[in-house]
Formats: C-alpha cells, sequence, structure tokens
C-alpha cells in the first residue's frame, strides 16, 4: 500500500486541488457560487479553507483566494507565507492575484484555467470576468511567486454543472 510518503509532489498538488473542489461544491450548497481555495503550509498542513463568500450580501469581493490571503495576513507569519501554497479550484482573478501577492503567499496551484471558466460562465451578471490570466499580474510584481496549473480542469469544471444557468 502506497502512503502520503510516497507521493510525488504533482500528486500531492492533486491532493490538495481536489481538497479546494470539495470547499466549492461546500460553497455551492451553502447558496455561494462553486469556488473554493486551500492554504497548506511547507509541511503539508492544512492552514486555511475558504468557500466563495458573495452571498448573502452580494460581496463581489468575498472570492475564496481573496479571504484566504486576508485571514492569512491576520494570522500567519510572513516566513510562512512565503513557504505556503495556495490551492484553488480556478485560476486566481486579477484581484484575488494581487491579494495573494500582498500577502506574500510563495506559491499557488490553480485548477480551472479563467479562459475556460469564462467559457462556464458565460455571460453570467454575477461573474464578469476578467481577461488577465494571473501569471501577468504576479509577473508585474518584484517578488516571485511560483504558479502552477491548470490542472484537473475536467474534474474542475464538473464542480460548476449546473451553476450558472440565468
Amino acid at each position: 500500500m502506497t502512503g502520503a510518503a510516497d507521493l510525488s509532489a504533482s500528486e500531492f498538488d492533486e491532493v490538495f486541488l481536489r481538497r479546494s473542489f470539495v470547499v466549492a461544491r461546500r460553497a455551492a450548497t451553502n447558496g455561494n457560487h462553486p469556488f473554493g481555495a486551500v492554504l497548506v503550509d511547507q509541511h503539508r498542513n492544512v492552514l486555511i479553507e475558504a468557500e466563495n463568500g458573495y452571498m448573502p450580501a452580494h460581496d463581489g469581493t468575498a472570492h475564496a483566494e481573496r479571504l484566504i490571503a486576508t485571514q492569512a495576513c491576520r494570522t500567519l507569519s510572513p516566513d510562512t507565507l512565503r513557504q505556503a501554497t495556495l490551492y484553488s479550484s480556478a485560476e486566481p482573478c486579477a484581484m484575488c492575484a494581487g491579494a495573494i501577492y500582498w500577502a506574500g503567499i510563495g506559491r499557488l496551484v490553480y485548477a480551472l484555467s479563467e479562459h475556460r471558466l469564462r467559457a462556464v460562465t458565460g455571460n453570467h451578471p454575477e461573474n464578469p470576468t476578467l481577461d488577465l490570466p494571473c501569471r501577468e499580474v504576479f509577473r508585474s510584481g518584484q517578488r516571485p511567486t511560483e504558479v502552477i496549473g491548470p490542472m484537473l480542469e475536467d474534474e474542475a469544471e464538473a464542480v460548476h454543472e449546473g451553476a450558472w444557468q440565468t
């Protein structure tokens, strides 16, 4: 039997991405958009989970990644954040990429690309997608942010089934 110690870095990334899908499904169950994120430290301990928080206030800034970045800044050391990985069920938008950058989170792994998400959501009024890849946001900064993704896009897209019909 293969244990966690036998997993490769890529396999660990898949484990935590799938956990972000569970959080995204929980968001949908709670009446929110199906997005989720998980922050993991360098020792693969989950530090923070956040689901999309759009409802009940219709807060368009309450994306899962932004909520994690805010909580992380308030509760974790800069060194912990620099060595942490944020796993996101979808590519962070420009706002969330900025929040990740300003929080000092060192690594991002995401599932569904912004391009593919836009194809899924269409022109839904609650998801006016910005066509600005997170890598471009990070590239404009003064410190590096490692980015891995997209990964597991078919699984990530399945989380959105039925969510964006108007």
